[in-house]
């Protein structure tokens, strides 16, 4: 079964007013269009394009009304949910730095907050649903920039050692200021002290230390110390984010973390815990099928500290980039270490390309537009168009000029 699929640029203020135009090959909206979802998700679901022909108006409708087919008959079993969201993503602006739970967590979460009678809708409710949330991004534009993990901490001292010399060489020194962020980086837990530091003492207006801390930093990034030691872009990106978020904490925290430019193609993997903000550029984004977000920063939406600071994955890593694997001429996986989805990228299969399909899959075209066949059927996919495969269609060959993303599961259907 070949169903084509379409939803509408949700216009949140961060998105491009060009990127996801360019890549569907439309008229721009006039407006912001940061993200395209493309799955059952109940936040918007994909809206099927001939519903009169699957009995469905949407994704969700159809699963909902044959799982086993849609699905194949082992997710079926396991909850009649399509598992995995296909997301097209355009920042202009930063986004909110952020953390997901792990699987026990928003459980656990979603419990505690469905007993205390916290609506779904709910300002402060954390966990709107009882699923995990780790996520993929692949750069599709020539850069995409973000913000990924607790950096090392030796980077941690290099960066606090650029603040004191910027501070010792500015016209009025104020080292109280970083010796105050500098206390708790030399703690027992350096960057879990830190942040929640930052958090609670930073969120209560001007008058804290913490506030004085990212008033301090936020000026010693400008300087031409901090501009050309090697965390240049690190303290670009303070003041990037100070005219976006003046005063908010996340900005020193910001500090703390592996600054990250992907190029066209490459990737990150994001699993549970990992404190995150996406900074600019388009990207293919893939996550399970969850809308659970747990903010530090750089918002105007709920923080919860306590919840975040339980949730975060204080451990400092490189940045965690996910290398894609060769499959076969013209086609690459990005093969996260998760059940729940992996994506395939195939580009300019002139000679039809094979993607072996563990489940129901989404394919997104991008570029000239793809031909897709299955087992039983078959669909011209143009430019920025989507359609959604069941999986009794098994492997799937592709070819032509264009690029097709594919997101599929890791979970043979019927295994």
């Amino acid at each position: 079964m070949f169903v084509a699929i379409r939803n509408h640029p949700r216009g949140y203020a961060w998105g491009s007013h060009t990127a996801i135009a360019e890549f569907r090959g439309v008229r721009p909206s006039g407006g912001p269009e940061a993200e395209l979802w493309l799955g059952a998700h109940a936040g918007s679901p994909a809206e099927v394009i001939d519903a009169a022909s699957v009995g469905a108006a949407d994704l969700a409708e159809l699963v909902a009304a044959n799982p086993a087919a849609a699905l194949g008959p082992e997710l079926a079993r396991e909850g009649a949910r399509l598992p995995f969201l296909l997301k097209l993503l355009a920042a202009d602006r930063p986004l909110s730095l952020q953390a997901h739970p792990d699987p026990e967590q928003a459980r656990a979460g979603f419990a505690r907050e469905e007993a205390e009678g916290v609506a779904l809708d709910a300002f402060d409710r954390n966990y709107r649903d009882p699923f995990s949330k780790p996520e993929l991004i692949v750069a599709v534009s020539d850069a995409f920039e973000a913000l990924s993990g607790f950096r090392p901490l030796e980077e941690v001292a290099g960066i606090l050692r650029v603040l004191r010399a910027a501070d010792v060489a500015s016209e009025e020194p104020q080292p109280g200021a970083i010796d105050l962020l500098a206390s708790r980086l030399e703690s027992a837990e350096p960057l879990r002290e830190a942040v929640e530091w930052l958090l609670q003492d930073g969120r209560g207006g001007d008058t804290g230390e913490a506030a004085w801390v990212v008033e301090r930093v936020t000026g010693l990034a400008g300087s031409e110390t901090a501009l050309t030691s090697p965390f240049e872009a690190s303290f670009r990106t303070v003041g990037q984010l100070a005219e976006e978020y003046p005063g908010d904490p996340g900005i020193v925290i910001s500090l703390l973390l592996n600054r990250v430019t992907l190029r066209r193609g490459e990737a990150l993997f994001l699993d549970a815990g990992n404190i995150h903000a996406y900074l600019a550029g388009l990207g293919i984004e893939l996550m399970t099928a969850s809308d659970n977000v747990l903010r530090g920063g750089l918002t105007s939406k709920h923080v919860d500290v306590a919840e975040l600071v339980e949730v975060l994955d204080f451990t400092p890593i490189e940045p965690p980039v996910l290398a894609a694997v060769q499959v076969s001429p013209g086609v690459v996986e990005y093969r996260p270490p998760v059940a729940d989805f992996t994506l395939f990228r195939v580009e300019k299969a002139t000679d039809a390309a094979r993607v072996p399909l563990g489940g129901p899959a989404i394919v997104l075209a991008e570029g000239a537009g793809v031909d897709v066949a299955g087992l039983g059927g078959g669909a011209r996919v143009e430019r920025g168009e989507a359609v959604f495969v069941s999986p009794d269609e098994g492997a799937l060959e592709v070819h032509g000029d264009g690029v097709a993303w594919i997101a599929t599961t890791r979970v043979v259907a019927g295994r």
